[in-house]
């Protein structure tokens, strides 16, 4: 399976205001529409990451590029991304006559986050903080935008290790997570059949049985992966008819 890890920096909507607090902006204010102004990815498991920017390219090769990758992807690591980065390369995509990628799983961290923890903040560097892991690169905030905008060559320098380091923390992140993704796509429709069982989150066929796995019609031999932690039942169940079940699946 083919995982790319994606993160999207965008420029901000310019408009002209009269006030600092409670303003409601009408779109005849509005000078220029927000952009993406450039992306890192990451195939899993390769080292190299990549960065497009409109600074050392252009606009519209980051769009045909973002969409070229999504398009050679299996399934889509992201944080917020289900929000963010996907609806807006998607407004991208349309605004260029790209018809859509072609079809990709959404793996989004911050999704997983909320629904299976109870963290003080689902902010990503609050979460690699807790966990041990790198932290994302500290930069001077709004500024570092308005500088690249204008061109700055030092500014778009720590925008690029910036997006990059957003990719590495990512990255980081699914190795620490991946036993939790309850929604992850099934590794092993991706392999070749293979008579053991394969764990479904990492693809690993180091595998023990752990009991079973009942629901109210059937029990299923229950596994969990010796390299991820993720639990998985077998695929066949458990019946007074087949007694040999056990034996046939390794338990």
């Amino acid at each position: 399976m083919k995982i790319l890890a994606i993160d999207i920096e965008t420029a901000p909507n310019t408009a002209h205001v009269w006030g600092l607090f409670k303003q409601n902006i009408g779109i005849n204010q509005i000078q220029e529409t927000g952009r993406v102004m450039c992306f890192a990815a990451k195939w899993l498991g390769d080292k190299k990451i990549h960065f497009w920017s409109e600074h050392y390219d252009d606009h519209e090769s980051v769009i045909m590029m973002a969409h070229q990758y999504l398009d050679e992807a299996d399934a889509v690591l992201s944080f917020n991304g289900q929000s963010f980065d996907m609806p807006i390369l998607n407004r991208e995509f349309l605004k260029y006559g790209l018809t859509p990628p072609s079809p990709y799983r959404h793996i989004d961290l911050l999704q997983v986050a909320k629904r299976r923890f109870r963290f003080v903040s689902n902010k990503m560097d609050h979460l690699a903080t807790e966990l041990g892991l790198e932290r994302k690169l500290e930069h001077k905030g709004h500024e570092l935008w308005t500088e690249c905008m204008a061109g700055d060559e030092k500014a778009w320098k720590t925008m690029m290790k910036y997006n990059k380091q957003d990719v590495v923390v990512l990255a980081q992140l699914y190795e620490k997570m991946i036993p939790w993704i309850d929604t992850h796509p099934n590794m092993a429709l991706y392999m070749d059949t293979p008579e053991d069982p394969v764990c479904t989150n990492c693809g690993s066929e180091d595998m023990y049985s752990r009991g079973l796995q009942h629901n109210k019609a059937h029990s299923y031999i229950r596994f969990q992966c010796n390299e991820c932690g993720t639990w998985m039942r077998g695929r066949y169940t458990v019946t007074k008819k087949n007694p040999n079940v056990l034996t046939q699946i390794g338990g």
